[in-house]
């Protein structure tokens, strides 16, 4: 770990940051849900670390499920294209709330199509949650419902968030040194 360490240039929210935002999170999660069929659908692969954590914290019941997208050319930038690698494949979609929980938005195209093709799928209602937010990447007019925190325009990686597959299993969120992936 202490050789992935090496490669933040600087911590954005730390392991306690990080608890204290899943938390505050999942609390609303909980008083919004209450009432309702919620689905929690883990956005693979990044997302899959919060998620974890996100269910731990809710004081209602929950149902999961993944699907696996991809619109990512490169390691480091966007195609513009939605692949659904992995679908959702349930017969129940018009009895679910569905909350997509993804680990970063930057141009909010994922999301915005993934909300539209599962309420065409005939979800109930979709609603999305995000640890990290980077609005000023967005080329869609896309805002999360819940959101963690607001990141800059900097390569952020750590508790889920990868470059090339690593730096997944940081404990933190930090920013990627530009010389790692230029």
């Amino acid at each position: 770990m202490t050789m992935l360490n090496n490669d933040v240039l600087k911590i954005l929210a730390s392991k306690e940051d990080i608890e204290n935002i899943v938390s505050d999170l999942a609390s609303k999660i909980s008083d919004d849900y209450k009432d309702k069929n919620l689905l929690m659908l883990c956005i693979l692969k990044g997302a899959v670390v919060f998620m974890g954590d996100l269910m731990k914290h809710l004081s209602i019941p929950t149902q999961i499920d993944f699907m696996k997208v991809s619109s990512y050319g490169s390691s480091t930038e966007s195609s513009g294209t939605v692949n659904i690698v992995l679908d959702l494949h349930r017969k129940d979609l018009s009895d679910l709330d569905i909350l997509i929980v993804e680990d970063i938005i930057d141009s909010g195209k994922t999301l915005s199509y993934l909300v539209d093709y599962l309420l065409l799928k005939g979800a109930k209602s979709v609603k999305t949650c995000t640890m990290l937010d980077k609005p000023s990447r967005r080329v869609v007019d896309f805002v999360p419902n819940y959101c963690g925190m607001t990141v800059p325009d900097e390569f952020v990686i750590g508790y889920g968030l990868d470059y090339d597959e690593n730096y997944r299993a940081l404990p933190f969120i930090g920013v990627l040194k530009p010389e790692v992936y230029s």
